[in-house]
């Protein structure tokens, strides 16, 4: 079975599993109370395999780092960095083993901070980062992009997480990868290497699949859209354009380096051409 149907295999195993059970609390189910189960423990046995394949993987195909330019400006912080794990957000999966999660950092606008039970939510716009610019981090060709999604509320509260963390994450996972990222940006660095940015802002691309851009080009905006808890760019790099397919391949920022969590840097991208 080849990784991208173990993928497919796995989601629907546990759609079936949803399905029939939000069905049951309705009407009698034709089969044993235990019988429900079954797809849940499937996709269970599934996911350890994949994990596991994951793993082998990893260990098997790691490459050196590449060198890319920043893809932001100003200054910001990490977070989920490769810098104090890898993988760096708990998993392979998405071709994010190496992948950065980095928050933007303003002294007259600070982020706001992590709430108790209130507000349970705040918008996107209360958050530096939202609508940053994002730039290429090398001359590329997009081979993915897509910004229609909706830019959700904040997730950064104890309701807010538990709810994210309960329902809002399982559903998106079950949903496939372009629902847990978001709107997001592939570019195809040459030499079997592609760059990843997630979460952009809706209706905020300014290329589009097939387009040549060069460093330092603007693409696109931050935003808060797929499974995230405020506004803030998810940057990694990959061996393929597929996420259920790719490897993580590790990343340097130019006059950066790889900050570690908590780490606040100042960036600049490549200059781009006037």
């Amino acid at each position: 079975m080849s990784r991208k149907i173990a993928m497919v295999v796995h989601r629907m195993l546990w759609l079936v599993f949803a399905v029939q059970a939000l069905a049951s609390v309705f009407v009698e189910p034709p089969y044993p109370y235990w019988a429900g189960w079954l797809p849940a423990l499937a996709a269970m046995a599934v996911g350890v395999t994949l994990a596991g394949t994951d793993r082998r993987r990893h260990e098997a195909g790691s490459r050196p780092a590449v060198e890319v330019a920043p893809p932001v400006t100003g200054r910001w912080s990490a977070l989920n960095s490769p810098a104090d794990r890898t993988p760096s957000h708990g998993t392979h999966r998405y071709g994010q083993a190496y992948a950065i999660d980095i928050v933007a950092e303003d002294g007259e606008r600070p982020r706001p901070p992590f709430a108790g039970l209130w507000p349970a939510v705040r918008r996107s716009e209360d958050f530096p980062a939202f609508g940053a610019p994002l730039f290429a981090v090398a001359d590329a060709t997009v081979v993915h992009a897509e910004d229609g999604q909706r830019d959700h509320l904040s997730r950064n509260s104890v309701p807010a997480v538990a709810y994210l963390l309960l329902i809002e994450s399982a559903v998106r996972a079950v949903s496939g990868a372009r629902r847990v990222t978001g709107n997001h940006l592939i570019l195809d660095l040459g030499d079997g290497t592609y760059a990843m940015y997630a979460h952009l802002r809706r209706g905020s691309l300014a290329v589009r699949a097939g387009d040549r851009v060069v460093a330092g080009q603007e693409l696109a905006r931050c935003g808060n859209s797929g499974n995230s808890t405020e506004p803030h760019v998810h940057f990694q790099l990959m061996d393929g354009p597929d996420l259920d397919t790719a490897r993580g391949v590790p990343f340097t920022w130019r006059g950066v380096g790889v900050p570690a969590n908590g780490e606040t840097f100042d960036a600049e991208p490549a200059v781009y051409p006037a």
